[in-house]
């Protein structure tokens, strides 16, 4: 017996977000489900219940490619706003 893949309409990748690339299938125990674009998958228990671990996505995935966050600045200095009207013009 062959598996047989469908494509999910409207779906959305959760690891690159592109809709329409979606495909799932099933099998005795799982159902699956995987993106033909960056190759993201995983898969559900029929009887329900929740796998202890966490998938990867595009939110929390590794983070060592992104900027580090903004640092604080220990000298902060003073701004002055000025009134334009009070501003001198010397031409």
């Amino acid at each position: 017996m062959s598996v047989q893949k469908r494509f999910i309409a409207g779906a959305v990748c959760p690891r690159c977000g592109e809709m329409d690339t979606v495909r799932m299938y099933r099998d005795e125990e799982r159902e699956h489900r995987e993106c033909v674009k960056c190759g993201f998958s995983d898969s559900l228990r029929l009887d329900g219940r929740p796998d202890p671990e966490q998938i990867e996505t595009r939110v929390s995935g590794d983070r060592s490619d992104k900027a580090p966050a903004a640092v604080a600045d220990d000298n902060p200095q003073p701004i002055r706003i000025m009134d334009p009207g009070t501003l001198r013009r010397d031409h």
